[in-house]
């Protein structure tokens, strides 16, 4: 069994077609999903979608370079992390990318992600772009490895993917590792213990080979899993059983009830 470990089911381009993509996932193996918050305004409909699917799960975060509605503070999301369908704070994070200016409010809203997460026990899902530097200092600065969560998405080199491990987070793939131009970081997939690796979609973005281009969904992920089999030497039955125990033990999930 495969679990999509990020993905977006709220938004407009998938929520249309739900049943659907939740058919597809179970025709993939694709067992279970994790649809992270993006904003606190849109975080009832991802809590509604995991009432109506039992096997799909939440985060709740307000996106780094998000610029509207409400700003998130510890109280509210240690409050809604208490649900027992939200298995973790984020996304969350730092994305320098297309900001510039004072961006102190950015590492600010990081830190208060990062002290919910502590005081929730609910480990942190971390965004990361343009921003590797300030992003480790400050997960160092906050102890947040202490509490521990995954570095989603990743597209770093393999001295940030170590430093990512050795802070006690795990590192996991998207669709990208299926690029013809992604042979780093098949070659950071191919050498990160296997303990500490999860795969997703970042559905509905990042579709991987072959079906890139088009609009991505959680049934895909099953293609990131061939991709690091591939690459490790393994099958991909490994990679799956690694990957959902990874999440499993990461997010305190018990699939099997899930289902």
């Amino acid at each position: 069994m495969l679990i999509d470990s990020h993905c977006h089911l709220d938004f407009p381009e998938l929520a249309e077609n739900l049943p659907l993509l939740i058919r597809n996932m179970g025709e993939a193996g694709v067992g279970a999903a994790l649809c992270a918050g993006v904003t606190l305004e849109r975080f009832p409909e991802v809590l509604r979608i995991t009432r109506d699917y039992p096997n799909i799960f939440a985060a709740v975060g307000v996106h780094p370079d998000t610029q509207e509605g409400r700003e998130a503070d510890v109280a509210t999301l240690v409050r809604l992390a208490d649900d027992p369908k939200v298995v973790a704070i984020g996304e969350t994070g730092l994305d320098y990318y297309r900001l510039e200016g004072d961006l102190e409010w950015q590492r600010q809203r990081f830190r208060v992600h990062i002290e919910a997460a502590r005081k929730s026990g609910k480990p942190l899902i971390i965004h990361m772009r343009a921003a590797t530097e300030d992003t480790l200092k400050i997960i160092r600065e906050e102890r947040a490895g202490e509490i521990g969560g995954v570095f989603h998405c990743f597209t770093e080199n393999m001295a940030t993917a170590k430093q990512a491990v050795d802070l006690g987070f795990h590192v996991s793939f998207s669709g990208i590792i299926t690029f013809k131009n992604a042979a780093d970081l098949r070659a950071i997939a191919a050498k990160l213990p296997l303990d500490r690796l999860l795969i997703e979609t970042d559905a509905p973005y990042l579709a991987p080979v072959p079906h890139r281009g088009k609009r991505n969904e959680p049934a895909f992920v099953s293609h990131v899993a061939a991709e690091i089999a591939a690459v490790r030497g393994i099958s991909p039955e490994a990679v799956a059983e690694a990957t959902t125990a990874n999440f499993c033990r990461l997010f305190g999930v018990n699939i099997t009830h899930a289902n």
